[in-house]
């Protein structure tokens, strides 16, 4: 899975602190808890997506993604079953709404996205309401490696009845409305048996539909 970048299995335990100042990720929730989720109860998994698509979510990072064109999507992924379930193959890509292809992006990607976009001295829109904003300072590379060595999705292995989730991100920088009409694809997961389960399609237009009711 490319999101993995060659690092060793990760376990990322059940029980997570709650959220505290200081760079702290969210408690893992099984994911039928969040809007944008796929259930396929046959296979006994179910996939969410979260996008952290403001300011107030993304200021877990230490770097501002949002405000260089970076949309973190939090991945979900719960496993009800009793067999194991790999992502070692997964591929989980951002599809757009006129269909073009996005793959997660590595640390590599994202400095060279902020040192563009600050040369430039170009405007990246805000999704959501809020307002398009100027370039700030371009974050060190060392601050970047941290936030993906914490926060990435980094679990091969979802074990029988245990939720794993952490984020991927992605260049969303020439969209204007990155997450309106898109979704998120995942296939190449597998089972025990190693053959491949029945692909995941989740709209993120789910997500944006319950955020504004949130906010009625």
């Amino acid at each position: 899975m490319k999101v993995v970048r060659g690092l060793p299995l990760l376990v990322i335990g059940l029980v997570v602190p709650a959220f505290a100042s200081n760079h702290s990720a969210p408690p893992v929730q099984p994911a039928t808890t969040f809007a944008a989720v796929e259930v396929h109860d046959k296979e006994h998994v179910a996939i969410a997506v979260e996008p952290y698509d403001t300011k107030e979510k993304e200021s877990i990072f230490r770097v501002d993604y949002l405000g260089h064109g970076v949309m973190p999507v939090r991945l979900i992924v719960t496993n009800t079953g009793d067999k194991p379930i790999s992502l070692k193959d997964a591929r989980i890509l951002f599809y757009t709404a006129g269909g073009d292809r996005i793959n997660a992006a590595d640390p590599e990607d994202v400095e060279r996205l902020m040192t563009k976009t600050e040369r430039e001295g170009k405007k990246i829109p805000m999704p959501g309401p809020l307002p398009s904003i100027k370039m700030k300072p371009k974050a060190s590379n060392k601050e970047i490696e941290q936030d993906f060595d914490q926060f990435e999705y980094q679990a091969l292995v979802v074990e029988p009845h245990t939720t794993r989730a952490g984020f991927l991100f992605y260049d969303v920088s020439q969209l204007d409305h990155p997450l309106e009409g898109a979704k998120m694809n995942l296939h190449k997961l597998r089972g025990a048996d190693g053959n491949e389960l029945f692909y995941f399609e989740i709209p993120f237009d789910t997500y944006l539909k319950s955020k504004s009711k949130d906010m009625k």
